[in-house]
């Protein structure tokens, strides 16, 4: 058996393959195309399974790896102390390590999501992405009227479909008036990319159970749902509803020494969608939730709000843990008198 550390960039990898005594068999550079990474492989002549780091564009190297049978592992790239702390960091160093740390099974294996929940997951992120775009625009028409003094109809949405055929009528100064046209015509198409990445997700989740579970919960709607669902994959990696909240960043960086213990910021080093998505489903929790509304007005009595929701989107996402784990719907608890121990140990 062989070990291949593989340093995956943009447009080339290094690879070099060690055997199990750590003599090196082959150390190159290759372009990141299959006829030659399998050419690679095949010269070795031996079974081998490789290690690559994740990182931005880590999907299609694992794939073509896999699909060549080398057997590949995905490394956490923050906790590969290895190369991070190195004080000589190249290419060769890097690729060297990462097989030698396979060799002797010290690889810190980061989750592989399937392909089809990694093609989900783009599509969600592009949506979200869109959503911030369109939102942009928007803001972009209001600050156009605010300098032009226009005072605009009561409407209940300015971008709704009275609103779109008031703003086309608008007429404003020349230069003025196509800016506004250009923005309503930026938020048209985005319109349609936005339904047709929503049809996308609606056809490929309508039969996911762990989406109809999620949407039981307060302030968890189909596409919060589905973030949610899609980023936490599969449940039964988290033995205990603490190592999903801390996955999520849900947690206070904690610094214990000589008897005391100071809690800092949230972690940093999460999944940020995710946390993302618990947050705002905190806040639409609020409306919608008698027994979320108590919880956040208990801590809001000693903490400030962005600690209250915080912890509520935590206590969300235990609930969430129990859910998946225990495969049944949200059932809404009495108010509680009292806030939890635990709860009071994070705010």
């Amino acid at each position: 058996m062989l070990y291949v550390g593989v340093d995956h960039h943009k447009h080339y990898s290094y690879l070099t393959a060690v055997d199990a005594g750590g003599k090196v068999r082959k150390s190159c550079r290759l372009p990141n195309e299959r006829e030659v990474l399998a050419q690679v492989l095949a010269d070795l002549g031996e079974p081998c399974c490789s290690v690559l780091e994740a990182g931005r564009s880590w999907g299609v190297m694992y794939d073509l790896l896999e699909e060549l049978e080398a057997q590949p592992v995905l490394a956490n790239p923050y906790q590969v102390r290895a190369i991070a702390q190195a004080k000589v960091k190249t290419d060769r160093i890097d690729s060297h390590t990462l097989a030698q740390l396979l060799r002797g099974d010290l690889i810190p294996r980061a989750h592989v999501p399937t392909r089809a929940t990694r093609y989900l997951k783009d599509i969600l992120r592009q949506r979200l992405f869109l959503v911030r775009m369109r939102t942009m625009i928007k803001n972009r028409v209001h600050a156009l009227l605010d300098r032009n003094h226009v005072i605009t109809p009561h409407l209940s949405d300015l971008f709704g479909r009275a609103g779109r055929t008031y703003l086309a009528a608008l007429e404003l100064p020349a230069y003025e008036g196509a800016l506004l046209q250009g923005h309503l015509r930026l938020l048209g198409t985005l319109d349609e990319h936005l339904k047709e990445t929503e049809g996308w997700l609606s056809e490929a989740l309508q039969e996911d159970r762990r989406v109809s579970l999620l949407r039981t919960v307060p302030g968890l709607g189909p596409i919060l749902g589905a973030l949610v669902a899609l980023e936490i994959d599969d449940i039964s990696r988290f033995p205990v509803s603490a190592k999903l909240c801390a996955y999520a960043g849900l947690v206070p960086s904690v610094h214990s020494s000589g008897g005391k213990t100071y809690c800092g910021r949230l972690l940093f080093q999460s999944n940020h969608h995710l946390r993302w998505a618990m947050i705002e489903a905190a806040w639409l929790a609020l409306g919608r939730s008698p027994y979320c509304r108590a919880y956040y007005e208990r801590i809001r009595r000693h903490k400030n709000h962005n600690v209250a929701i915080t912890a509520l989107a935590r206590r969300l996402l235990e609930i969430v843990h129990a859910i998946l784990t225990e495969d049944r719907p949200y059932q809404e608890r009495p108010v509680p008198t009292h806030v939890a121990p635990a709860a009071l140990a994070f705010a």
